[in-house]
């Protein structure tokens, strides 16, 4: 049984994030303004939505692939993380990987937000970790 989200509509033109297909993971969050994203060029979409989720869960906001592979525009930080605590609108910080404008107009659905539960971590500090086969390599280190 799914959890409630709560939001409120902080805009006129602002659409409930909603899913396309049952089972689908992320629900659409939509724009409420109209831009032209230049190529390069990063943009601050307005949502117009603010959200209450239950504590022990973030909302992260995923790119929509429909917009990344038809128009190269996706999410800059993806995935953006909404915490539980946060009250503020909804952003989506869009860039244009193309090499054409893109048109973003109120209404379009513009990115996806993924609900998922979170545990938090106590840190402590140790002389030594413990070893393990893979130990210190990092990136490219198991081949291209």
């Amino acid at each position: 049984m799914p959890k409630t989200v709560t939001f409120t509509k902080n805009h006129p033109d602002a659409i409930v994030p909603s899913y396309a297909h049952p089972g689908d993971a992320g629900a659409d969050l939509c724009s409420v303004e109209d831009y032209m994203l230049k190529p390069g060029e990063s943009y601050l979409f307005n949502t117009g939505i603010s959200m209450s989720m239950p504590n022990d869960w973030v909302g992260l906001v995923h790119p929509r692939s429909g917009l990344a592979a038809k128009k190269k525009v996706t999410v800059l930080n993806a995935p953006g993380t909404v915490d539980s605590g946060y009250r503020g609108l909804i952003k989506v910080n869009l860039i244009n990987h193309g090499t054409e404008p893109v048109s973003i107009a109120v209404g379009d659905r513009i990115a996806q937000i993924v609900f998922q539960k979170f545990e938090t971590a106590t840190f402590v500090e140790t002389e030594e970790l413990t070893s393990t086969i893979r130990g210190t390599g990092g990136h490219g280190s198991t081949g291209d």
